[in-house]
């Protein structure tokens, strides 16, 4: 009923296409416009100023050949400034952005190994935006931010990238238990070898070796009064001739190896 009087609203976050004749005439802001359809006056259509969404997803290879299904959310929206171009240069803007966001993401993923894939997302995003800004803004539009969703791998890619990373695990959980063995064992001497040493020089004119061999003795001596007290301990039954501790010693010696870096 408006219109048929000539009045027009628009509104707010909105501009309005005027047109004379059929040929751009003006822009009118939010509010009540008075367009008098009899003198060729028309409004031709609106372009909407509001931050709008759009979802992209990306399907390509990457550098060492793995196929990666990229989700991206594009936030766009027209420039207030360039509404003419916005509302006469695309007749379509979604799908025009839709097409520029795939073959820009496309064209960097192609340059990227997985890896990198997944750790330079930031800049990749960074680099997409600048060039997909400068591609836009001559039509009118603005890329206020490009967000990374997901990224997925097809069924092959992503069972050889778990089994990878769990070899990798498996590995590094090793090396720390062969690591923890080695500081353990490397702990042990070291001990021992302060326990000789203090030994030694409370007892002057005892060789290193029998004051080792009276440290060991001491300790598996030790070791035995310790199980005997506990408990739920089982019974153990070991030789004790005369030449048993020096056996003990002798074992001992030899089951201790350390390896020196």
């Amino acid at each position: 009923m408006g219109q048929a009087f000539g009045c027009v609203s628009v509104p707010q976050s909105t501009v309005a296409i005027r047109e004379s004749w059929g040929k751009f005439d003006n822009v009118l802001d939010p509010g009540c416009h008075f367009v008098p359809w009899c003198s060729g006056k028309s409004i031709s259509g609106f372009v909407n100023l509001r931050l709008q969404q759009l979802v992209v997803s990306c399907e390509t290879k990457t550098k060492d050949n793995v196929l990666v299904t990229v989700v991206a959310s594009i936030q766009y929206r027209a420039m207030d400034n360039k509404p003419y171009a916005a509302f006469y240069q695309l007749s379509n803007p979604k799908e025009q952005i839709k097409f520029y966001a795939y073959d820009a993401i496309r064209a960097r993923i192609q340059k990227l190994i997985l890896a990198d894939v997944f750790e330079k997302t930031n800049e990749m995003v960074n680099d997409v935006k600048e060039e997909f800004k400068e591609a836009m803004s001559m039509y009118g539009y603005e890329i206020v931010q490009i967000l990374i969703v997901n990224i997925e791998l097809d069924e092959h890619s992503q069972r050889a990238m778990n089994e990878s990373i769990a070899e990798k695990w498996e590995t590094e959980s090793m090396h720390q238990i062969e690591l923890g063995i080695a500081r353990q064992r490397r702990a042990i001497a070291d001990d021992l070898s302060d326990s000789i040493e203090a030994f030694s020089k409370g007892l002057p004119g005892v060789s290193t070796t029998d004051a080792m061999k009276m440290v060991l003795a001491t300790r598996y001596l030790d070791s035995m009064k310790e199980i005997g007290a506990q408990s739920e301990s089982c019974s153990v039954s070991i030789s004790h001739g005369a030449g048993a501790l020096k056996n003990v010693a002798a074992q001992i010696k030899g089951q201790l190896v350390v390896k020196k870096e």
